[in-house]
């Protein structure tokens, strides 16, 4: 979406000591797909230990839960939900903007995903956005003009977002090597 709006694109992929490793070999492979040189696909290493939680995905004790369709799934939060995620990547991608001297991010997450991920929410990326303009790209004399969030998925469903792929130059190819399942197949 970013690349077919003529941005001067920079991707940003996070190791935050999740289980596997597969997602960060798939968003490598997204970023050259998408034409980026490798000077501006950027892997920011945040450590084993920095997100704490109960998650499956970053607490090696517990186990990924298992369901035999959406019908069984429990509802409310999700137990794959790692708290302040979402936002310490977004912060992190915010200062790599303001030093690269952006002031446009975008992010995939959507509603749809905000009932077991509230910090998938508008209402989440709006107050974050709002805070880091107060604290950081303020407009005033010397710093950047306010940072954008920008969400295109947001308030589509599963089903529109595979459509509008299918309507972007090369996004179904490299669809087929995103990677988004919890346990690491």
């Amino acid at each position: 979406i970013a690349r077919g709006q003529d941005f001067d694109c920079h991707a940003i992929t996070f190791d935050y000591g999740q289980k596997h490793a597969i997602e960060i070999e798939a968003a490598g492979c997204i970023g050259r797909m998408a034409g980026l040189h490798p000077s501006k696909m950027e892997l920011v290493v945040l450590g084993d230990n920095i997100l704490a939680g109960t998650s499956p995905l970053t607490n090696k004790a517990v186990e990924l839960e298992q369901y035999a369709d959406h019908q069984s799934l429990p509802g409310g939060l999700e137990k794959t939900f790692v708290p302040m995620r979402n936002q310490l990547f977004l912060t992190v991608a915010a200062n790599r903007a303001y030093v690269l001297g952006c002031n446009i991010l975008v992010t995939g997450v959507c509603q749809e995903d905000s009932g077991g991920y509230p910090d998938c929410r508008a209402t989440f990326i709006n107050a974050l956005q709002e805070a880091i303009n107060y604290g950081t790209f303020t407009g005033e004399p010397g710093t950047l003009p306010p940072l954008r969030i920008i969400t295109p998925l947001m308030f589509m469903t599963k089903a529109q977002s595979i459509k509008f792929a299918m309507q972007l130059p090369g996004c179904m190819e490299a669809l087929a090597y995103s990677h988004t399942s919890y346990d690491g197949a």
